[in-house]
């Protein structure tokens, strides 16, 4: 059973917006069952661009019932049905939003019609749901009213559900409401992940790099990230297809390696660190950090020249770390050498290392 609907709102600050008019109709899945459409007054200023697009004003709404007026209504009609939008992403918000402040969890799957008409028709100009029912031949009246807008996206769904022929497309794209696909996608994410020092790197489904994380058991970060509820959060696990990750060994190659990947990369959800360049020098101008390496008998080297970080990286050979010409072919160039030299500084005036070796 689906519970087809729109939502027309107020406008303004995210979460702060309030329901001016509704419309359901619980489907079968062939035809209406039962329907509920009302304005609404929203006990708040109406933002004057939606006004001009919808045609609701504050007068229309006088009169109109309080949304603690009709909830119980929309609980009964929604009952058992997954909620079908047009953009349910942000009719099932403001829905959750309105019901929050009744102190009510109201909580329904989900079906998106411009997720699914992506996917089931291919190659439209748009996706609006104007457009689109217009190039489809979809008559709707009352456009950017509650009642034409859900009628358009009743006659839009059932064109949709033909199309999946093989039945699988709507429902694999039903999100539910307690995120079961899509912790369970998560979960098979970070099942390899080692509980070991390092940093780690969250992909989207083109495998660009979006996230750059770090820790001491980068499996238990990686975990901490996917059971968070911020936004910013909640983006990274919507768009997470696979995770990488580097041991790094020590704590100093942890905090190079994160800021040189941060540098390189930019990833989209990371937020910037700015960095008060250090202008002053080592205590020499030419020498060797070692510091304890990803396994055993491995060690990691950093090598400073001319007061300047040149490259890292690691051996497990004696005469490597002693013959500067093939330690060099061994270790990485490092490119950004003001933030390494930052890094590095900061970390020596703070922690020790293994080994300084001046040369």
């Amino acid at each position: 059973m689906y519970a087809i609907l729109d939502i027309e709102t107020t406008g303004g600050k995210f979460n702060e917006e309030g329901i001016t008019e509704i419309a359901i109709y619980r489907f079968d899945g062939h035809e209406v069952v039962d329907q509920f459409i009302s304005l609404v007054n929203p006990e708040r200023e109406i933002q004057q661009f939606v006004v001009k697009l919808t045609g609701i004003n504050s007068k229309m709404l006088k009169n109109a019932p309080k949304f603690f007026e009709v909830a119980k209504r929309i609980v009964e009609i929604t009952k058992d049905c997954i909620l079908v939008a047009h953009n349910s992403a942000f009719d099932y918000r403001i829905l959750k939003t309105e019901f929050q402040r009744l102190s009510f969890d109201y909580q329904r799957n989900t079906l998106c019609t411009v997720e699914l008409s992506q996917e089931l028709i291919k190659d439209q100009p748009s996706y609006s749901l104007g457009k689109l029912t217009r190039s489809l031949g979809i008559p709707i009246a009352d456009r950017h009213r509650a009642n034409g807008d859900a009628l358009a996206t009743i006659q839009l769904f059932k064109l949709l559900l033909e199309k999946d022929t093989k039945k699988e497309i709507i429902q694999n794209s039903i999100k539910y409401f307690d995120k079961r696909v899509e912790k369970e996608k998560l979960k098979t994410l970070i099942e390899e992940i080692p509980r070991v020092l390092g940093i780690y790197f969250i992909h989207d489904a083109n495998g660009k790099v979006i996230f750059i994380g770090r820790g001491k058991n980068i499996k238990s970060e990686i975990n901490k990230l996917f059971l968070k509820t911020t936004r910013r959060a909640i983006k990274i696990q919507e768009r997470a297809t696979s995770v990488s990750y580097n041991k790094t060994g020590n704590e100093l190659f942890t905090r190079l390696k994160y800021y040189l990947a941060l540098e390189a990369i930019s990833p989209k959800f990371n937020f910037r660190k700015k960095f008060k360049l250090i202008e002053e020098n080592f205590n020499n101008e030419n020498f060797l950090i070692i510091d304890k390496g990803r396994e055993l008998e491995e060690n990691a080297v950093i090598l400073i020249e001319n007061n300047t970080i040149c490259c890292y990286g690691y051996t497990n050979l004696a005469y490597q770390e002693n013959n500067i010409d093939i330690l060099k072919s061994v270790l990485t160039t490092i490119d950004n050498k003001e933030i390494s030299k930052t890094i590095v500084k900061n970390y020596l005036d703070k922690n020790k290392v293994q080994k300084i070796i001046r040369l």
